[in-house]
């Protein structure tokens, strides 16, 4: 995948802006889901390669807590959004008022378990919105999977259906934040677009980057 080297910070900075676009959807709608103020925002966006995506979540002893969905219409891929378990289960604990949720317990609530799916769901259509929106891309997710396991084990049973999966992920970092709370944590997570090998080059073209000169 040639073209990846010449993708430059300017290309990446506009789908930053895109991604930031989609922050602000996903904090409205979650603050009207939970009747509480949520800040998101989007601090850095950039290509990684499969094997940066197994660093930045800890290597070979993490666990993460990932929601899974496929993209289907004109740039088909995947999409995954991470965050350590244990991040998984403060944030969700913050947001419900449940201190009991805790996703490395196989008998958490399925209340805390589809509040996290949900969750997800909700900053997954709002980034790919934002990006339709920008591209003109027919982009249609389908419904959520959640799983907790080893970041790369999620990636790969994700891609199981690809036959020529490539090696890049767009990284899409986020940041959630219930505001107006005194002990709130800002939770880090983390979105991995992971396009078909020819909708990669697609999706750059649509944002007005040309790749090949």
């Amino acid at each position: 995948m040639d073209f990846v080297e010449k993708i430059k910070p300017e290309h990446l900075d506009i789908l930053k802006e895109v991604g930031n676009i989609g922050a602000g959807h996903a904090a409205t709608a979650l603050s009207r889901l939970l009747n509480k103020t949520i800040d998101m925002n989007v601090p850095a966006v950039k290509v990684v390669s499969f094997s940066e995506v197994h660093d930045l979540l800890g290597g070979n002893d993490a666990v993460v807590a990932a929601i899974f969905l496929k993209i289907e219409g004109d740039v088909p891929g995947n999409m995954f959004f991470m965050l350590p378990v244990n991040e998984a289960s403060k944030l969700i604990q913050q947001l419900t008022g449940d201190t009991s949720i805790d996703f490395m317990d196989s008998s958490t609530s399925e209340i805390g378990i589809s509040a996290l799916t949900e969750t997800g769901n909700i900053l997954a259509g709002s980034y790919l919105s934002a990006l339709s929106d920008f591209t003109s891309l027919q982009l249609l997710p389908t419904p959520p999977a959640l799983a907790i396991d080893m970041p790369m084990a999620i990636i790969s049973y994700g891609l199981i259906e690809i036959s020529q999966a490539g090696d890049f992920a767009i990284l899409i970092d986020t940041e959630i934040n219930e505001i107006e709370v005194n002990d709130s944590t800002r939770t880090t997570g983390h979105f991995f677009l992971l396009p078909d090998p020819d909708s990669f080059e697609k999706l750059f073209k649509s944002l007005g980057v040309n790749v090949n000169d």
